[in-house]
């Protein structure tokens, strides 16, 4: 999967982990989008048709109801909740572990918002 990863996920031990997963992952440092904001991540995931991995939930979630209310695409937004719960929040592990369901159950992600979380 090709992976655009928010900065507020962007720690280079999940990058390492997604990348040893063979995901092609990009981040914005190597991006040189460091402190855009987010409808600036988003633009610059569709525009390389990368998947947007984060967990800033709501602001994601607003930008893709306005895509599928406009009739726009996106490559999908993948977020992960992080509630301060440790029997719910992911780890980097659990991170590459539910991304790696999600493809074994060969779920579509093209223009959906995804909660990592449930794939636990």
């Amino acid at each position: 999967m090709r992976i655009y990863i928010d900065e507020d996920l962007a720690a280079a031990v999940l990058i390492r982990l997604l990348q040893k997963a063979g995901h092609d992952v990009e981040s914005p440092l190597t991006a040189g989008m460091l402190g855009r904001s987010d409808p600036a991540q988003l633009t610059f995931a569709i525009h390389e048709n990368r998947v947007c991995l984060t967990a800033n939930y709501d602001d994601y979630e607003e930008l893709h109801f306005l895509l599928r209310e406009s009739k726009g695409h996106h490559p999908g937004i993948l977020v992960v909740r992080q509630d301060n719960d440790p029997a719910r929040d992911l780890s980097p592990k659990g991170i590459t572990a539910a991304i790696r369901k999600l493809e074994a159950a060969s779920v579509p992600v093209a223009d959906e918002y995804i909660v990592l979380n449930h794939w636990r």
